[in-house]
């Protein structure tokens, strides 16, 4: 048997819906996308949301909008993918990352509220594997922090404390305390990625709360505007009559959605709640199947928040590296693909450049060290699940 680590769930009903967007003429930005943006506001419960073609580009293009720059800090956690500090160099301010809590792979909150100062303009949590963060602990200590704020200009002055920006790239489809994600940060931005629950091939999309004396509007004009070269209208608005005339207002960045991705995400959106029910009906065989092993598992479900089901994060209890790399060599060898989420960034080249070193961010090394992730996706059938099961099992138990 042959088992994958997250192939895409494409159906005939996709394909059809690309081949009509082929056929319509309208293969970039257009009305596909604008309909997918209505309806990703509104599973959000959110009044707007913005399309582009990565959940990076939804990120740096908030922090452009919030006139984040050189500087600024932002904090990030140590213990995640690239993407969530590599935004924050793009556009010239300082990574700050903390390490993880103890026994746990969200940030530890203490550490983030040492490491807040005059200039943090942003905390950046990571909705791991598809369970939101505690953004109750979050607030809390941004506003404990509100004195410490220095804003730069009027949006930061709108907010007058550090903004928060969820990197909810696991995430779409996750609730906390019976709010959907996509509401509950100040932004949030979502992944579409090929690997992604909700696919798009590439692609993401960014929601945001009200934001008192800033209108929706404004805000939607800016990132459609920075996504397109800065210039003043879109290809769908210089179709009306006599509208061909535009301005370049920035030189700006290219980054937004076509209508070909938009076609598959609004297939897959209406798909989407069998998709999560699928999910969660795999993590709950993993749970029971692994409940006598001496392993932990991240809770997908609880009566606090319900997660969108993307990662199923393992770790093998006193274990190490060596053991662990070998369990993903064994399963390899049967057939059965599995990752690791994540290695800390401090390990990477491109930070460690940066002066970051893993020996102080001792919890993200130790959630790591052991840590194994599972396939988990919709195209999986009950077979192979017991598969992954069986072989799992049996070679952490040798």
């Amino acid at each position: 048997m042959k088992i994958s680590f997250s192939p895409p769930d494409i159906t005939e009903q996709e394909i059809q819906e690309v081949a009509e967007a082929l056929r319509s003429g309208w293969i970039t930005t257009g009305p596909r996308t604008k309909e997918f943006e209505k309806r990703i506001a509104a599973y959000c419960h959110t009044q707007m949301a913005v399309c582009l073609n990565s959940a990076t580009a939804c990120m740096e293009m908030a922090l452009r909008l919030l006139g984040v720059g050189i500087g600024d800090e932002v904090i990030v956690p140590a213990y995640t993918y690239t993407a969530t500090a590599s935004v924050v160099c793009h556009v010239g301010a300082k990574p700050v990352m903390v390490d993880c809590a103890p026994n746990a792979f969200e940030m530890d909150y203490a550490q983030v509220a040492a490491a807040i100062n005059k200039r943090t303009k942003v905390i950046i949590p990571v909705d791991l594997a598809g369970v939101m963060c505690d953004y109750d602990a979050i607030f809390k200590l941004v506003e404990l922090k509100r004195a410490l704020f220095r804003p730069n200009n009027d949006i930061q002055k709108a907010f007058g404390r550090i903004v928060v920006l969820s990197d909810a790239a696991h995430a779409f489809g996750a609730s906390r305390h019976g709010k959907m994600c996509g509401e509950v940060a100040d932004f949030t931005s979502f992944s579409f990625h090929a690997v992604k629950n909700l696919t798009t091939a590439e692609g993401g999309a960014l929601t945001w709360r009200p934001i008192v004396g800033v209108d929706d509007e404004w805000i939607y004009k800016q990132l459609q505007t920075v996504s397109l070269h800065g210039q003043s209208k879109d290809a769908l608005a210089k179709t009306q009559l006599g509208a061909w005339e535009y301005d370049i207002v920035s030189p700006a960045y290219k980054c937004n959605m076509t209508d070909i991705m938009a076609a598959i995400g609004l297939i897959q959106l209406q798909r989407y709640p069998t998709i999560l029910e699928r999910r969660k009906a795999i993590i709950e065989r993993y749970n029971a199947a692994l409940e006598n092993s001496n392993v932990q598992v991240l809770n997908h479900f609880t009566a606090n928040h319900v997660s969108s089901g993307h990662l199923y994060l393992v770790r093998l209890l006193d274990k190490d590296v060596t053991f662990r790399n070998e369990v993903i060599l064994k399963m390899a060898e049967r057939g059965i693909a599995t990752n690791v989420h994540y290695k800390p960034l401090p390990m990477m080249t491109a930070y460690k450049n940066l002066g970051f070193d893993i020996a102080d961010y001792p919890q993200a090394y130790n959630q790591y060290c052991n840590e194994i992730t599972l396939p988990l996706h919709t195209c999986l059938t009950d077979e192979q699940v017991e598969y992954v099961i069986t072989n799992f099992v049996d070679i952490i138990s040798e």
